[in-house]
């Protein structure tokens, strides 16, 4: 048996590693804080003991390990472990790049050029794995210098994008507002050109919205900081516009801000509870009620849709509006992440999450893994073994990109016609196989807020707004608290 020696030396030159530095500072001065007092002593201790012993594996494993050891895959290693050792899928350590799309999200803005992009894997060997422009923003660099969707970015300062990965291509362009920087553009398979681009703050478009008829309708993507004022903007816009009713589409929304979510559901909410959470921590345990003054939207029909990935914030926001009778669900049930987290950064860019609450909705409703069953369900319909072999085929061909490379500006007829001739050797849906070409002739155009043609859902919600007394209908839709107990018994 090999017995390890923790020495003074030793331990000064792990105080002088990154990883050593983290893990004796957040062990001291956070994750011990509460336990240097009365019966908590004998824990303390142990969890010194602990920190000794991962201090000398870590200096261990550096001075005997068979080969060269990288000090910062040793540090995230541990960090991570640390983490899973939780079994909570929600506590998880960040790398930089990882933290910085956090932070992006929840803080709602960065400096950057306002280009939103995809890039395929560089695994590829067909084509290169350009950068391909999905959408300017409006107002942004990128859309001022006039660059569209569908553009590849070729080259970024002189660096071929298709040689670097996805993190280090949003490293080049995303920085400090004012420096600029230097792209490379392919339109179509002939034109190039170069553009200098100033960084400038680029706020993340987080609400996208307009009307339907005399509807109004709300896509929210997730929920940032200033996600409740551009939902009160779109509001407005609304209300000039004399609308009668209001969509609220939360579907494929993984959440966000608490405080964001909480901001909107009391715009409709006019007293009593929003939200409340509950932890083990005194100072976590929260209730987050309406207030009279800040209600927004009363009289008026509103539906909220929702599907599986509607998660965190989004089921906050959906769980307040049907518990209230605020709202009426429409679509599938919600993903089931019933958990808050404290997002934290470290000293070296990285960060991390970790669950320290659970929420419940006002009727004391939590939840977690459960998800929020619709108050009228409206699914997709499932493919068949026949119809998802065409579709993968369709899809893995090069078919639809061709014709509409040679069939520019294809109509609504145009779409459908095509449609059709592919039906005769892909048997799908003629609505699905509209969907798909409709997505290619969108990739160089602005993208559509709702396609009316394929959204089930959507054309459900109007539906009932149009033809169906909502007012009967609200009168049936039970509380979560209700369907709980319903579920126990």
């Amino acid at each position: 048996m090999i017995k390890l020696h923790f020495s003074l030396k030793s331990a000064k030159k792990i105080l002088s590693t990154g990883a050593a530095l983290f893990l004796l500072s957040i062990g001291t001065s956070q994750c011990f804080a509460q336990s240097e007092s009365g019966t908590a002593n004998g824990k303390a201790a142990q969890e010194r003991q602990f920190l000794e012993i991962i201090n000398t594996l870590y200096y261990y494993i550096e001075q005997n390990y068979v080969e060269d050891v990288d000090p910062q895959k040793l540090y995230e290693g541990a960090l991570r472990g640390m983490l899973e050792s939780l079994g909570d899928p929600y506590s998880t350590y960040m790398d930089s790049s990882e933290w910085r799309s956090l932070t992006d999200i929840t803080v709602g803005n960065f400096g950057g050029v306002g280009l939103s992009i995809s890039k395929p894997s560089m695994n590829n060997t067909d084509k290169p794995a350009y950068v391909q422009v999905v959408q300017p923003i409006d107002g942004t660099p990128g859309a001022k210098a006039g660059i569209l969707a569908g553009d590849l970015i070729t080259e970024i300062n002189g660096i071929d994008t298709s040689t670097i990965t996805m993190d280090e291509v949003l490293g080049m362009l995303r920085g400090k507002e004012g420096e600029s920087v230097t792209v490379k553009i392919r339109r179509g398979k002939a034109t190039e050109f170069e553009c200098t681009l100033v960084r400038a703050i680029i706020e993340n478009p987080t609400i996208k919205y307009d009307m339907i008829g005399k509807t109004g309708y709300i896509r929210i993507s997730d929920f940032s900081s200033n996600t409740a004022k551009r939902f009160q903007e779109a509001l407005d816009s609304f209300e000039n516009r004399k609308y009668t009713s209001l969509i609220i589409d939360l579907r494929d929304n993984g959440g966000g801000l608490l405080s964001s979510a909480v901001d909107i559901a009391d715009k409709f909410i006019d007293s009593g509870v929003i939200v409340s959470t509950k932890s083990r921590i005194a100072y976590e345990n929260q209730v987050y009620t309406a207030s009279p003054r800040k209600t927004k939207v009363k009289g008026i029909p509103v539906i909220v849709l929702v599907n599986g990935n509607s998660a965190s914030a989004s089921e906050i926001l959906a769980g307040a509006l049907k518990d209230t009778k605020s709202a009426y669900l429409v679509g599938t049930k919600t993903f089931g992440k019933g958990s808050v987290q404290i997002p934290r950064s470290l000293v070296n860019n990285d960060g991390f999450k970790i669950t320290v609450a659970r929420y419940y909705s006002p009727s004391d409703s939590n939840i977690d893994k459960v998800g929020i069953p619709p108050d009228r369900e409206i699914s997709y319909p499932q493919f068949t073994e026949e119809e998802e072999q065409a579709f993968v085929d369709l899809m893995n061909s090069e078919e639809v990109a061709d014709y509409v490379e040679q069939h520019p500006n294809m109509t609504e007829d145009d779409i459908s016609f095509y449609a059709e001739q592919l039906r005769e050797t892909y048997p799908l849906e003629s609505r699905t196989l509209r969907k798909i070409i409709r997505n290619e002739t969108d990739r160089t155009k602005p993208s559509r807020l709702y396609d009316l043609d394929y959204d089930l859902q959507l054309n459900e919600a109007l539906y009932i707004l149009e033809h169906e007394d909502f007012k009967a209908l609200m009168s049936t839709t039970k509380t979560l608290k209700d369907l709980e107990q319903e579920n126990a018994q």
